[in-house]
């Protein structure tokens, strides 16, 4: 079939092994007849580490579990391509195989420089010199093209190894008790950005990823109701995202602080709606005001079950008096596509990429900005 570049692996260490080496990889097919390894728990692996496109199962299943299965459309965060069966003929492997071109994935926005994460020296280092800076993607009303708010998303512009994104070091901020200091570090960063938009006579609404392990404490929420007084910007200026992931278990601290967040006037946002779950009881009872649709879910654009899901989802918020962002507008055919089912707002490379502080305020400054 012409594929050349073709890796193999025994075990789950070893294909992540060769899967990091390679900086990723394009599609990943896991054979499910071989039990001696847990394919779910690679995959996961896989797809949470960003180096992976798509997936394909290699398995004889009986006819009704194979159809359920080429039913899915992503599986461990990756879109599903088939079902390859151990007797397949060469022309069914090559029709699987050809719809990873035909979905127009996303590419890599960038490889991992190295697989293992940064010592806690190395982390400690990098928020010292003010390594970590916070970029900032614009959200956009899809019907009048207008900038509705801007994501504030780090990077680490690392003195050796270049630009790293959240991916690469993430875990280890996490992992090291620094998330708070470095989301601090992000916060004054974006207000000093809101104070000069202010100066020009300009207001946006900027959004900070939250992980759900910052909410169980209160200091951190202090921090913000304090740095809202020092800046005299009110509660809306700042909107905060968790991802549903992390809301499968909430205990009482984090929901008395997410309520003091909205008391604050601060915007609460659901991030990656759809990939986590969360039970619809769960979504009434906390005090968000936004759904995040994952952009994963919104690529194949012309499937009816995306249609489906997209529309019951924008039914959903407006039933709950909530607002619905779009992730991953990745071409002109899935903007015209969500604005069709009614979808408002969104943000994706095909709107406006992340960009530095200067470039974002030039770029909200200049005449033909869609302001």
């Amino acid at each position: 079939m012409g594929i050349n570049d073709i890796l193999q692996a025994g075990d789950c260490e070893w294909a992540m092994a060769q899967v990091s080496r390679e900086g990723g990889v394009d599609i990943v097919i896991c054979n499910l007849s071989n039990t001696d390894v847990n394919w779910m728990d690679c995959l996961t692996q896989i797809g949470e580490s960003g180096m992976a496109r798509a997936v394909a199962l290699c398995s004889e299943l009986k006819p009704e579990l194979r159809r359920a299965v080429e039913q899915m459309t992503c599986l461990s965060g990756l879109p599903m391509l088939g079902v390859v069966g151990r007797r397949t003929q060469l022309h069914t492997l090559h029709e699987i195989l050809g719809r990873y071109s035909r979905q127009q994935l996303a590419p890599y926005v960038e490889s991992a420089p190295h697989a293992k994460l940064p010592s806690e020296e190395d982390v400690r280092r990098g928020l010292a010199e003010g390594e970590f800076r916070a970029w900032f993607q614009p959200k956009f009303d899809l019907n009048t093209c207008a900038v509705a708010g801007a994501e504030a998303l780090v990077r680490w512009r690392h003195p050796i190894r270049g630009l790293l994104l959240p991916r690469h070091f993430l875990a280890a901020v996490l992992a090291y008790d620094l998330i708070d200091e470095m989301l601090k570090q992000l916060l004054e960063q974006g207000m000093s950005l809101l104070d000069t938009l202010r100066r020009s006579g300009q207001s946006l609404e900027l959004a900070f990823n939250l992980h759900a392990s910052q909410l169980a404490h209160n200091d951190l929420i202090k921090h913000i109701e304090q740095l809202l007084k020092r800046h005299d910007f009110p509660g809306g200026t700042l909107l905060f995202e968790v991802a549903e992931n992390g809301l499968l278990d909430v205990p009482r601290t984090t929901r008395e602080n997410l309520r003091r967040l909205r008391m604050m006037g601060c915007g609460l946002s659901i991030d990656d709606f759809g990939m986590g779950f969360s039970s619809l009881t769960l979504l009434c009872q906390l005090p968000f005001n936004q759904l995040k649709l994952d952009g994963q879910l919104v690529r194949a654009i012309e499937d009816p079950r995306t249609h489906a899901m997209v529309t019951s989802t924008v039914a959903l918020a407006r039933a709950l008096n909530m607002s619905l962002v779009i992730e991953g507008v990745g071409s002109q055919l899935i903007r015209d596509g969500l604005v069709a089912m009614g979808c408002s707002f969104g943000q994706g490379f095909h709107l406006a990429r992340p960009m530095e502080a200067e470039r974002f305020l030039r770029w909200l400054q200049a005449p033909d900005s869609p302001t």
